[in-house]
């Protein structure tokens, strides 16, 4: 059992600060990379060895077809994404801050424009797990009310539903409680919840494990894994709770790592019965494991979708 894994939300160009510890105000070179959480999902999932499908809008420009032709090259499945001849291909501008965190600014394009009908829902309705995990989706409409109503069908279909809040402060600035409460309706579809700990006390207004991941299991969620940076991550499936360790790595970008956390974990969710994640904690434990090992190894090289190690790599431990 390996099936289809359909990820719907942006996919974007990263214009990446060559020079460490420089901000962008001080910025000169930047080196262009494909880029946005879904698309690094799929990413992640295809190059562990599983079947990734990709869901969203780019321009119908140069840059849009350079992510179109990096997702063709590693086999993920572009076969829902759509090119814009209206609106251009969004872009984001990051540096890297000494401790290896990111400073980004967007410059939103097609991806907020994806509409119900762009949508294949045969296609949608044949992968067994659909992730929402777009930062930007929640934003405004046209995607908002898309996305939402994706998920609600995916849920109403029986399909196993993911989904990563993926909030940043920078974009939300003083509408933060607009985002818990569409979060909120997310993680009420959502079978697995990824936040961070970060995201827990936004959402909940806790900062205990144990209390925020019951809030949010009465909320709906059925698993919810908090990764915690260097620390590891705490999974939860309402039953059972446990920290699992991460790997210690020399950090030098988080760029994905996040996105490479949930690639790995739903590869390993899409091999098995949803009736085994649900139940069995030892999987779960198991599955975790070797989720914060790839989301590590990231964090190693320079980069988002480049940075993703190979099934080979993670065994081998590079």
């Amino acid at each position: 059992m390996n099936s289809s894994i359909l990820c719907i939300g942006e996919l974007l160009i990263d214009f990446f600060c060559k020079e460490v510890e420089v901000d962008l105000v001080d910025g000169k070179n930047f080196e262009k990379q494909a880029g946005g959480a879904p698309a690094n999902v799929c990413a992640t999932i295809v190059k562990l060895g599983g079947n990734a499908q990709f869901c969203g809008k780019v321009g119908d420009d140069p840059f849009g077809h350079f992510l179109k032709n990096t997702l063709d090259k590693l086999n993920v499945d572009t076969s829902m994404l759509i090119l814009d001849d209206c609106h251009p291909t969004t872009l984001a501008f990051v540096s890297l801050k000494a401790n290896g965190e990111r400073d980004f600014v967007f410059n939103r394009g097609a991806d907020a424009y994806l509409l119900e009908e762009d949508i294949d829902l045969l296609k949608m309705k044949s992968a067994s797990i659909l992730h929402f995990g777009s930062a930007t989706a929640l934003l405004n409409d046209p995607f908002q009310s898309t996305y939402l109503r994706a998920m609600k069908l995916g849920k109403d279909n029986g399909q196993f539903i993911s989904f990563d809040p993926n909030f940043r402060s920078n974009l939300w600035k003083d509408e933060v409680s607009t985002f818990v409460d569409l979060a909120k309706k997310g993680i009420a579809f959502s079978d697995f919840v990824k936040v961070s700990d970060d995201e827990l006390y936004v959402i909940t207004g806790t900062n205990h494990l144990g209390e925020g991941t019951r809030l949010l299991h009465e909320l709906g969620a059925n698993v919810i894994a908090v990764t915690l940076g260097k620390k590891g991550t705490y999974i939860s499936n309402g039953k059972n709770g446990a920290i699992i360790p991460s790997i210690v790595v020399e950090s030098i970008d988080s760029t994905g790592a996040g996105d490479a956390f949930v690639g790995a974990t739903l590869y390993q969710f899409s091999k098995v019965d949803s009736k085994l994640i649900f139940e069995d904690f030892e999987f779960l434990q198991k599955t975790i494991t070797f989720s914060n090992k790839v989301g590590a190894l990231v964090c190693t090289r320079i980069g988002a979708i480049s940075a993703i190690p190979s099934l080979d790599d993670v065994q081998k431990g590079m």
